[in-house]
């Protein structure tokens, strides 16, 4: 092939499409708009070391030469701000027109905002990009009390962080625990204990509906009424997709830019892959946005192949406790479960069972168990031969390890 490739957005979608491309064509140029000065990078580790020291050259995704070598042209701190569908062609925000023979949409999403009177006030923040991180911690050194709403993964990193700081941390989740679309409710419960262990309070089924103060924010109020004192916020409420780009265009959106099992959308050469894109069950997650950046990639560079989905996968080192949860752990839909637990260990595993198939897991306080099972669930491995009313965890897991 000989084509020209355009790619918006520069995230591990947009990374692992590139992978995927090179895999079967070798000689079409890419061209990447990443609207961050930065090169990609782990986005996950953003709230994991908000007060380590940032160095980009750590968090990138491939280093700066891999996009040399494979013809990749970056266009850095540059926004794509119109498509034409008809002439295929993308201007950015500079005028540039980029034409193309085929197109990549991965620009992802964006943190919802809460309708909160208030929420725009000072010293009140959310983490996407590299730059947030940058501003918390360069305002953070005089503050003392955070208010954190959302109590899922990224808040409750950052909770952990200020805590470690010697903040008074508050953590306002709307739904009644903590994680509960990662977490049974004994797992949320070993985790609620966990963050209060380390000082922080915990207010479940609380809606904040004001933060109050001038121009800088200086406290909350819930729906019930309730002041919660504060003087920084950090919100992580979910995302949405940035298909506003797209609305003007051909390109059937609906809550994200629709597209197929080879993650084509509804228009010629453009495909779609990661937060921005709508298919199936999941989004917003990390190893969704590698799989469909993957299919993506190879169905551009000439493959045929589909994406059948990826298991989520969530980790989670807080608060002195590690967390590690995989694929379906609904309690109402698995025909065997076998769970273990220690409290004088502070550790719980639960691995769930549909058919004879493992479906999903729940580690609490270690991680030595989660490879293996995530290798089975991967797998779908069928375990015909075991009697799963009477097997331990501990039994069913050395069985695991003994399987070549």
């Amino acid at each position: 092939m000989n084509g020209k490739i355009v790619i918006i957005g520069g995230g591990v979608a947009a990374v692992n499409a590139i992978k995927g491309i090179r895999e079967h064509d070798k000689t079409s140029s890419i061209h990447l708009v990443q609207n961050e000065s930065f090169y990609p990078y782990y986005r996950l580790r953003l709230t994991k070391s908000i007060f380590d020291k940032v160095n980009i050259d750590t968090l990138i995704l491939q280093n700066k030469e891999w996009y040399g070598d494979n013809h990749v042209t970056l266009y850095l701190g540059r926004e794509a701000v119109s498509i034409d569908t008809k002439a295929q062609e993308v201007t950015l925000d500079n005028g540039v027109k980029l034409d193309y023979t085929s197109l990549l949409l991965a620009n992802g999403a964006s943190n919802f905002v809460p309708t909160i009177e208030g929420i725009h006030k000072e010293n009140v923040y959310s983490i996407r990009y590299l730059t947030d991180i940058v501003d918390i911690r360069s305002h953070a050194s005089d503050k003392n009390s955070v208010l954190c709403i959302g109590g899922g993964v990224q808040n409750l990193e950052a909770a952990w962080a200020m805590c470690s700081q010697g903040k008074k941390v508050t953590i306002a989740e709307f739904m009644d625990r903590l994680m509960p679309r990662q977490l049974d409710v004994k797992g949320s419960e070993l985790l609620k204990k966990a963050v209060e262990d380390c000082g922080a309070n915990i207010l479940l089924g609380t809606e904040i509906t004001k933060l109050r103060g001038d121009d800088k924010v200086s406290g909350a109020q819930t729906k019930d009424g309730q002041h919660v004192e504060c003087d920084m916020v950090i919100y992580s409420v979910g995302v949405r997709a940035n298909i506003g780009l797209y609305k003007d265009t051909p390109i059937k959106v609906n809550r994200g830019v629709i597209v197929d099992d080879h993650m084509r959308t509804s228009e010629a050469n453009i495909y779609a892959a990661g937060d921005v894109a709508e298919f199936g069950k999941y989004s917003g997650l990390w190893t969704i946005a590698m799989g469909q950046g993957r299919i993506a990639g190879q169905n551009i560079g000439g493959s045929d192949v589909s994406f059948t989905g990826v298991v989520p996968v969530t980790n989670m080192n807080a608060f002195n406790l590690s967390v590690f949860s995989i694929g379906d752990i609904d309690e109402n839909s698995f025909t065997h479960t076998l769970v273990e637990s220690s409290e004088e260990e502070k550790t719980y595993k639960r691995i769930f069972i549909k058919d004879n198939i493992i479906v999903g897991a729940i580690i609490i306080g270690e991680s030595k168990d989660s490879n293996i099972i995530k290798k089975f669930i991967d797998k779908q491995t069928l375990f015909k031969d075991i009697d799963f009313s009477n097997i331990s965890v501990e039994e069913f897991i050395t069985h695991l390890r003994s399987i070549k």
